[in-house]
């Protein structure tokens, strides 16, 4: 979370386009184009498309150098290993793009036949519903009685959108109240508490 802010902070400054990280921090989780169109809008100073793509692919590259080698989040390993355990349906959804995101999802351990949308793979990014609902028909499952699991507001209002409860994590920054206002059915510390906590959501078999 704080590796993207410090990685946009650089590439909107070297854009002519200095800005507060606090600012960028409440953007983080909507798609790469919506947060560069929004900082934009708020600075007052309109972005052309290569120009845009341009601070997009300085925000990578930074993000590599600040982060080039992935550490998951406290009991994310292990949550995602005890749902393939218990037979849990699930699959991840990121407004990432690959190849970006493949050392995250080496780090975590997931398999090849896990299912995983990115950003490529959909018209809209968060906060529009579509990376959950191919991520829910790529599954096989009904999205009303679906769970997303996110960190940031922008993640519970695409599930909102999709018609799926979703769970809020603080790992993201946001507090409690920022997520349950935007749509959490619960909030858990981090992975690990949620996967001791599978019981209260109703999934376990």
């Amino acid at each position: 979370m704080y590796a993207h802010v410090v990685a946009w902070q650089r590439a909107l400054d070297e854009a002519g386009m200095p800005i507060a990280a606090w600012r960028i921090h409440r953007r983080i989780g909507m798609s790469g184009g919506l947060f560069a169109r929004g900082v934009a809008r708020e600075l007052g100073r309109p972005l052309a498309g290569e120009e845009l793509e341009e601070i997009q692919r300085r925000h990578g590259a930074i993000f590599l150098e600040l982060l080039p080698d992935r550490r998951p989040l406290p009991g994310a390993v292990e949550l995602l290993a005890e749902l393939r355990e218990l037979g849990i349906l699930h699959g991840i959804a990121t407004s990432g793009r690959r190849p970006e995101i493949d050392r995250s999802l080496e780090a975590l351990g997931v398999p090849a036949d896990t299912v995983v949308v990115e950003r490529g793979d959909v018209r809209r990014a968060k906060p529009e519903p579509d990376l959950f609902e191919t991520c829910a028909e790529r599954l096989g499952a009904d999205p009303r009685v679906s769970y997303v699991v996110g960190d940031a507001v922008w993640d519970l209002l695409a599930a909102r959108r999709a018609g799926m409860l979703s769970v809020g994590l603080l790992s993201g920054g946001y507090g409690e109240d920022e997520l349950i206002r935007a749509g959490a059915f619960r909030v858990y510390r981090d992975a690990d508490e949620l996967r001791i906590s599978l019981d209260e959501l109703g999934v376990l078999p």
